[in-house]
């Protein structure tokens, strides 16, 4: 059973309003079904969002920051829970660890890397966590495309669609989530 998620997402206050949306509709959904929230411990743009609404609703958060973005991403202090750690490295192993299940909603390179992270991690066998992409608006589509053309020129084996779920709604990731109880 999924009792943590961790969600990778974008810290931009700019990003498209329906993602801010998402994103709350989401925190608040894990709270109401005892998901608890693990994420990169900012207090800005989506991240800030899903973790502000999961507080509201009475769920625990768990956030991770490394030190030198404690002032850049404005460090939610309002959390369950926030570690300062001291290097990227450590922050991205603890996401990783701490969560059941990873959910990566729209982001930029930093969600880009954590999203390849465990995706190729779980090709390598060294987990077996469900990865859900939460493609609002198509917002992966072109690097779904990408992997279509590496799998088509043999980079990777053609399995790789195995690897990870594709939702286009925040109702699509909830079922998995709920229904996700071998991992």
């Amino acid at each position: 059973m999924i009792s943590s998620v961790t969600v990778y997402c974008s810290s931009s206050d700019l990003a498209p309003r329906e993602y801010f949306t998402a994103a709350e509709d989401l925190g608040r959904a894990l709270a109401k079904r005892n998901i608890g929230l693990v994420f990169g411990g900012g207090s800005v743009g989506l991240m800030g969002c899903i973790a502000d609404a999961v507080m509201k609703e009475g769920g625990t958060v768990k956030g991770i920051i490394p030190r030198f973005l404690e002032e850049r991403e404005v460090a939610h202090y309002g959390l369950s829970e926030l570690h300062v750690v001291e290097t990227m490295h450590e922050r991205k192993m603890k996401l990783a660890e701490w969560g059941d299940a990873y959910l990566v909603l729209p982001g930029g390179f930093g969600t880009l890397d954590e999203l390849i992270e465990v995706i190729t991690w779980k090709h390598l066998g060294h987990h077996h966590k469900p990865i859900i992409l939460l493609n609002l608006k198509g917002f992966w589509n072109p690097l779904l495309l990408f992997f279509n053309r590496i799998a088509g020129e043999h980079m990777v084996t053609e399995q790789y669609g195995s690897y990870y779920s594709i939702c286009n709604s925040v109702e699509e990731v909830l079922e998995i989530l709920e229904n996700s109880s071998d991992f």
